[in-house]
């Protein structure tokens, strides 16, 4: 049953309507507001098929300001200047045996992992722990690298990971209801064209069927993608 909340929400979008970004932000800050500081989350529907290995879609890109969420960070490093780097620039857990057995005994007390490329070769064990978790760390997301102090203050400072489901489906939060509404709309835009430009080259048709925002209590926004996709 939907909340009071909710169908007062509804009565101010215009669920057939897709809106420019712009006006998608300005609907969604109308919506009544929930007890809590809400995750905006923009939700992509893609036409590719997530089975083909030449069609999957992952990246990484910064937000302008920031997600609004304390990321926590931990860093496979031994001992020496990328360890040391690492714990400088605000990473919460930072070791390489005691970490790895603290992860294979069930601890996922963390939002992001980092590895130093020697580190990898251990920590690739993990797959099976912190695989399905999407928390294994990738070079392609810059999260396998000797620079562990710009990694972590790259994920610190809103840096959010995007990656298609089994479903064909994205999801990446762009920020919190307390943003302005401008910090909102430059967070979506900068997301929606690391998705637009993350497209593979076999993918034919359609490659985004729809793109919705909303908050955690909120009914969707459809985003009308005509800008980014001309």
């Amino acid at each position: 049953m939907p909340s009071k909340r909710y169908k007062k929400a509804l009565e101010i979008v215009d669920g057939k309507k897709s809106y420019p970004i712009k006006s998608a932000v300005e609907v969604l800050a109308k919506f009544p507001k929930a007890k809590f500081n809400e995750t905006l989350d923009l939700a992509f529907r893609l036409g590719v098929d997530p089975k083909q290995s030449d069609q999957m879609v992952r990246g990484t890109v910064p937000l302008p300001h920031g997600s609004g969420k304390t990321v926590r960070v931990l860093v496979f490093a031994k001992s020496g200047p990328a360890a040391d780097a690492a714990r400088a620039a605000g990473a919460e857990n930072v070791g390489f045996e005691d970490m790895i057995k603290k992860c294979q005994d069930g601890w996922s007390d963390f939002d992001v992992a980092v590895a130093t490329p020697e580190a990898m070769g251990e920590v690739r064990k993990l797959g099976k722990v912190l695989g399905p978790r999407g928390l294994m760390p990738n070079p392609k997301t810059g999260t396998v690298t000797d620079d562990t102090a710009k990694a972590v203050k790259e994920v610190k400072a809103g840096r959010v990971e995007f990656k298609v489901d089994k479903a064909g489906n994205i999801h990446v939060p762009v920020g919190k209801t307390s943003f302005s509404p401008i910090q909102i709309e430059e967070n979506a835009r900068a997301v929606i064209e690391a998705v637009v430009k993350a497209k593979p080259h076999s993918v034919k048709g359609v490659y985004v069927q729809s793109c919705t925002l909303s908050a955690t209590m909120s009914p969707p926004v459809r985003v009308d993608l005509k800008e980014f996709t001309a």
